[in-house]
């Protein structure tokens, strides 16, 4: 038998009816990624294995230099063939991380290769997928054959859309392309040099002099409106944590002021910027009816070295440990106590806070919209088997799995759909266990509905965007 089989992560016969009957036909839903628009609008071609699969997978890079593989080999100038080459020769060395099965389902799925990858495979594994690569493959093909019905890209504020709207006119793919909101930089004025040259953008994106904070809030309502107008209804944040701190109007105009002359701001006013303009925006998100999605616990660029180096989101990153409860409370609790708490998903991605966010998106549901709050799913470092286990777990024991909208791919790279695949298996596998250990009825109706709905239909109504063709 194949190492990746029909039956793959499927340990009882009601784990493998739950996924082959119920989960594996219904659509994609990729409600947040990091694929770049101008890829999609451009319907990208793709030259070789290492444009598709390599070219920005920090996952990978950073299995590589744990193995010894040098950076010219990772982001640096060796030939695709060499990147390549270095790739397969690591993968061996990647077993038990995620990345060994991704690997090889990736290559099952896009090129139905099933050979194991390594230095004595590489070489046949390149030609046969680059064959395959120059004859057929390009982005539209990927989202038919993988079923993709919405895909939600990650856009800064000051982003024209201009691929966004060619694809809203076009309707180059079935599958519906949407903007998400990103507005970090927008807060992140612990350098106020930058931050000026970041809102100078905004300005000029939106055609107002922000030299106040009314007229930043001007801009970002403007733009905020725009992303509206292209059928976007979703926010996102990455923060390290909620400030747990206070900022009335005058206060918050008198940090804007000094950041726009330059001063630079000390931790509590940067706190303070940041406490206010994520509750304008929380206000925002409510008025228009989005969905903001919070990513919390991210330490970002490590490496002091090698950021300087290569770059910020190189791979470089780490799982922070910050307190994150008394800053979601005052947060959620505000919102709500303006009655302006919109939809919200929390994604955390310090396993420990599970039961935190877990048992904080319970505070806030509101008893009309159903799993309004919702505890996202395992985020970057916990999008592996075990981790997953653990939110779906907590999930389950604090609130209603019924209401999850499911996974996600965030990714760069258009190889990364198996992903979904991977989190319905693993799902399937749970509900199975529970079954044959008695903990829940071998009712393939009940739990089948639960797998479709979780794995498409939750998604569809929560985020409530236009979808095309079939899908609609």
């Amino acid at each position: 038998m194949n190492f990746i089989h029909d039956d793959f992560l499927l340990s009882n016969e009601a784990a493998r009816r739950l996924y082959h009957e119920h989960a594996a036909a219904v659509p994609i839903y990729d409600y947040h990624c990091h694929l770049p628009p101008r890829d999609l609008a451009a319907n990208r071609s793709f030259n070789d294995l290492y444009e598709l699969w390599l070219e920005g997978d920090h996952y990978k890079w950073r299995a590589m230099r744990a193995n010894g593989v040098d950076e010219r080999f990772i982001t640096g100038d060796a030939e695709p063939f060499e990147k390549f080459m270095a790739w397969a020769k690591t993968v061996p060395h990647t077993l038990r991380n995620p990345l060994y099965h991704w690997t090889h389902l990736e290559l099952l799925r896009y090129f139905g290769i099933d050979a194991p990858l390594n230095e004595d495979t590489a070489e046949g594994i390149w030609h046969d997928a680059n064959r395959q690569i120059a004859d057929h493959v390009d982005v539209r093909w990927v989202l038919e054959k993988f079923n993709v019905a919405l895909i939600g890209t990650t856009d800064d504020p000051a982003d024209d859309l201009a691929e966004h709207r060619a694809l809203a006119e076009d309707q180059l793919y079935e599958a519906a392309v949407y903007p998400a909101f990103r507005p970090d930089r927008v807060y992140a004025a612990d350098d106020t040099g930058r931050w000026n040259g970041y809102i100078e953008q905004l300005g000029e994106a939106t055609g107002v002099n922000i030299d106040s904070l009314e007229a930043l809030l001007d801009a970002l309502g403007k733009r905020h409106a725009h992303f509206h107008e292209t059928g976007s209804r979703l926010s996102d944040h990455g923060l390290s944590y909620l400030p747990d701190v206070e900022c009335d109007d005058k206060r918050a105009s008198a940090i804007v002021k000094n950041a726009l002359s330059g001063k630079p701001l000390d931790a509590l006013e940067q706190q303070q910027l940041t406490a206010y303009l994520m509750l304008e925006l929380g206000e925002l998100d409510a008025d228009a009816g989005w969905v903001k999605q919070l990513h919390l616990g991210a330490m970002r660029n490590t490496n002091r070295w090698a950021t300087a180096n290569l770059g910020p989101d190189t791979g470089y990153d780490s799982i922070g440990d910050w307190p994150q409860a008394e800053g979601l409370k005052r947060y959620l609790g505000t919102l709500a106590g303006r009655q302006k708490l919109p939809k919200t998903v929390l994604y955390n991605l310090n396993p420990a806070d599970n039961y935190v966010f877990a048992t904080m998106i319970g505070n806030y549901q509101d008893g009309q919209t159903p799993g309004k709050v919702q505890l996202g799913s395992g985020w970057w470092f916990c999008d592996q088997l075990e981790a997953m286990r653990w939110q779906i777990d907590a999930l389950s024991n604090l609130g209603l799995l019924s209401r999850f909208v499911g996974m996600l791919t965030d990714s760069r790279s258009f190889m990364s759909y198996p992903r979904h695949e991977y989190f319905r298996r693993l799902l399937c596998d749970v509900l199975g266990r529970d079954v044959e250990a008695g903990l829940l009825p071998n009712d393939m109706g009940m739990l089948g509905a639960l797998v479709e709905n979780i794995s498409f239909n939750n998604a569809r109504g929560y985020f409530a965007m236009s979808l095309r063709g079939k899908f609609a």
